[in-house]
């Protein structure tokens, strides 16, 4: 069976929708869309050679080398859900090697995980796979829960473990958010003159994004926003959460919004609404890359290839997927990777 048959089956009842879709509110002849000069974004930048050279080796390594998409694992939920509940489903992940193990075996193009699981095997591993050291946390062990990313090492400390690529996250639009920006800038500047590249988790938090019922943190003008000022610090790859609905800054009420803005940007449309946050990435220029999301059980095959559809058409860059892929068998996680690979590397599935 073709990549595109297993594909089309794996969608079911969703695949005529997702894979015949045109974009027409931001057509794709705008976009910078993936592809293998990918890194040739940066050629005019101020990044430094070094910092290219890092950008190259993430994009050119595993299944997706040389494509231009990329397919990370990450696994930092031992701190940001805490360990036993992360991996009590598989408890070989425990033990920090096997989450890089998996990454190999499954060909992806990094691995970004913490300080202590990354450092434990550098000088075994660094070399082999692209190392994304994640440089700070939310922890869960601090009552009540607090809700606030603080850094857990320093930049310097990444580098001297061989590591292509810092990642950090922010909570936009959350009381700590300004000095989250600020620490975050600042990592990043010095990622780049040490050479290594940068990726940035880009998520909204506010207890106020919740309204009648309705949860905008996915929705896809915060997030969006949420891009574009990650970009704006210099981030080389954004990381984003599929937006699942639209409206935030109008149904909140806050911020600068228009009909017309949400009539000139967007349909409800899945890819369109995911289109929205690949242009807040400066059209495509920065790569964006979608999360995974959580484990489903039997559902996570087809839901994870449905993001990789939905990332690739609307003009992203990748799949960035943890819960799905470790919170099961090696084989089995393996296999949900790989499936995602597949949908980069299905020409039938194009920009719509």
């Amino acid at each position: 069976m073709s990549y595109i048959d297993k594909i089309t089956e794996i969608l079911e009842d969703d695949a005529s929708n997702l894979l015949e879709h045109t974009s027409k509110k931001i057509p794709k002849e705008r976009l910078t869309v993936p592809g293998p000069n990918s890194v040739e974004n940066f050629a005019e930048s101020d990044r430094n050679p070094q910092v290219l050279k890092s950008l190259a080796q993430l994009y050119n390594h595993g299944a997706l080398g040389g494509t231009g998409y990329l397919n990370i694992l990450p696994v930092d939920q031992g701190i940001e859900h805490s360990a036993a509940a992360s991996f009590y489903k598989n408890k070989d992940y425990f033990d920090p090697e096997n989450i890089v193990k998996l990454a190999i075996e499954a060909g992806c193009n990094g691995v970004a995980s913490t300080f202590g699981g990354l450092a434990l095997h550098a000088r075994k591993y660094a070399h082999k796979i692209p190392f994304v050291v994640k440089i700070n946390h939310n922890e869960l062990l601090t009552y009540p829960n607090k809700y606030d990313q603080i850094p857990f090492g320093s930049v310097k400390g990444a580098w001297d473990m061989g590591a292509t690529a810092i990642g950090a996250t922010i909570y936009f639009g959350s009381e700590e958010s300004t000095r989250q920006i600020q620490e975050v800038a600042a990592a990043f500047e010095e990622a780049h003159q040490l050479g290594m590249a940068t990726i940035l988790w880009c998520y909204t938090r506010n207890s106020a994004f919740k309204k009648d019922g309705k949860d905008y943190h996915s929705a896809a003008d915060l997030t969006g926003q949420a891009n574009h000022i990650g970009v704006t610090i210099k981030a080389d790859v954004i990381k984003q959460k599929l937006p699942t609905t639209n409206f935030g800054f109008q149904d909140i009420n806050f911020a600068k919004h228009s009909e017309e803005m949400y009539e000139s940007l967007s349909t409800d449309h899945p890819i369109d609404l995911c289109r929205l946050q690949v242009a807040n990435c400066y059209m495509g220029k920065i790569g964006l890359i979608n999360s995974g999301g959580g484990s489903e059980g039997d559902s996570d095959f087809k839901s994870a290839v449905k993001t990789a559809v939905i990332n690739k058409r609307a003009g992203g860059s990748g799949l960035i997927m943890g819960r799905k892929a470790f919170q099961r068998p090696l084989k089995d996680g393996v296999e949900i990777l790989q499936s995602v690979q597949e949908v980069y590397l299905t020409d039938e599935i194009t920009i719509a």
